[in-house]
């Protein structure tokens, strides 16, 4: 019988782990501490607006190749819809401006020379910071590289700071975030298009592995939450749950794909990144279809709390990373002051927002800065059957999807060959 692998956390890191073994013809138990998969990255009916939502909005791009090979595994890659040419839309919300960033094809970046695909109002002049990024040091934040003078911070460095590193630029780190540059929009138009989820995220990301682990026979337990990890001779002998313990064999191993606070609290030695950042949703539902300017579903924001909107059918999301200056305020304050700034984008009424809901991750992500990056843990541990798992582990990438998947497959490959090679011996 194959070797069994026991993949404590159902949110994407998890799953990926646990559908590339299952694929692999490895034995698997999987153990989410909640009653649903997906973690921070999943879809749910909301009573009050009446129809399914995220609890967050993503996006995913062209270059994200391990969240294409899941969807691929999962049987699930018409689940995404893409964009293509890309463009990035964006509405300064203070003077009512428009413009678009529209990579064009090929690797080396000539379209930062046609004006009318770069941020308005800058110059090219400014673009010199993509250069800095690339030599950016280990304590390197973006604002460091970038600088704050012109359209170009403030316009762009800013929004995709936030976006993707959960992080203001001035604290964000700039490796990080060349790292994502570097294989997207300086690869080219088709490694920058955007991908979105008109289902919603556990349509694309949660169901279709769920469905394919039930397929290959794996064991998915919900409401397990792991409280302790027997450890002997330098590897794990046991998993404590609240129902009782199992035991781990000589040739099984066990990947802790739990946040890092939670990793710590089982692996006291772990050094795990301590700091994290909130983010704030906003969801509103109209009696007609949600249009942004542009006709796309998405649409980035400057001059305003608000930094994107995503719409889907009668529903309009807005997205705040980084959101410490909000994330306390009363929900209802929350959602008029939000409206307020969106609303003039979508031709609505101010005063009085819809139907809406608040959602608040205070520990979204880890906190992306360099210091933060440094404490990242790989996915090995002091103990040879003991993997970890995660998008705030040293993944080389910034802390999302993407990010989480990968960690998820490193895992996997590694679990596969302590199980091979224990056997073999």
């Amino acid at each position: 019988m194959p070797a069994r692998v026991h993949v404590v956390g159902a949110g994407l890191a998890g799953l990926a782990c646990a559908l590339r073994l299952a694929r692999a013809g490895k034995r698997v138990a999987l153990y989410e501490a909640a009653g649903h998969a997906g973690g921070r990255c999943r879809s749910f009916f909301d009573e009050t607006l009446g129809c399914v939502i995220d609890n967050g909005s993503h996006m995913v791009l062209g270059a994200n190749r391990a969240t294409l090979d899941y969807l691929a595994e999962a049987g699930a890659a018409d689940a995404m819809a893409e964009i293509a040419p890309a463009a990035f839309p964006f509405v300064d919300a203070a003077n009512g401006e428009r413009w678009r960033v529209a990579p064009g094809g090929g690797p080396i970046p000539f379209w930062l020379l046609d004006r009318r695909r770069r941020v308005a109002g800058s110059g090219l002049a400014e673009h010199v910071g993509i250069a800095r990024l690339a030599f950016a040091g280990p304590g390197d934040t973006v604002r460091d590289c970038v600088g704050e003078a012109g359209f170009l911070y403030p316009r762009f460095w800013q929004p995709l700071c936030r976006a993707v590193l959960n992080t203001d630029a001035s604290e964000g780190s700039a490796r990080l975030l060349w790292s994502v540059l570097r294989a997207s929009f300086l690869r080219g138009e088709k490694a920058s298009r955007p991908f979105f989820f008109p289902d919603g995220l556990s349509a694309a990301l949660v169901d279709p592995a769920l469905n394919r682990l039930a397929e290959a026979g794996a064991a998915v337990r919900f409401h397990a939450r792991l409280r302790s990890i027997a450890l002997d001779g330098g590897r794990a002998t046991a998993l404590g749950f609240a129902d009782g313990g199992v035991s781990v064999a000589d040739d099984e191993a066990v990947v802790l794909a739990v946040p890092p606070d939670a990793c710590a609290a089982l692996l006291p030695d772990i050094r795990a990144p301590e700091r994290s950042n909130p983010i704030l949703n906003a969801h509103y539902r109209s009696d007609r279809e949600m249009e942004l300017p542009g006709g796309m579903p998405f649409l980035g924001l400057v001059g305003s709390e608000s930094q994107w909107l995503f719409a889907r059918g009668s529903a309009v999301s807005v997205t705040v990373s980084a959101a410490d200056r909000l994330i306390d305020r009363p929900g209802a304050e929350l959602a008029a002051l939000l409206w307020r700034e969106i609303a003039p984008v979508l031709g609505r009424p101010a005063d009085t927002p819809p139907p809406w809901r608040i959602i608040k991750e205070h520990r979204a992500t880890i906190a992306q800065t360099p210091a933060a990056v440094a404490r990242r843990p790989g996915t090995r541990t002091a103990f040879r059957n003991v993997l970890l798992a995660g998008d705030w582990t040293a993944t080389g990438l910034p802390a999302t999807i993407e990010g989480s998947i990968l960690s998820g497959f490193r895992a996997a490959g590694i679990a596969g060959r302590i199980a091979d090679e224990a056997r073999a011996a």
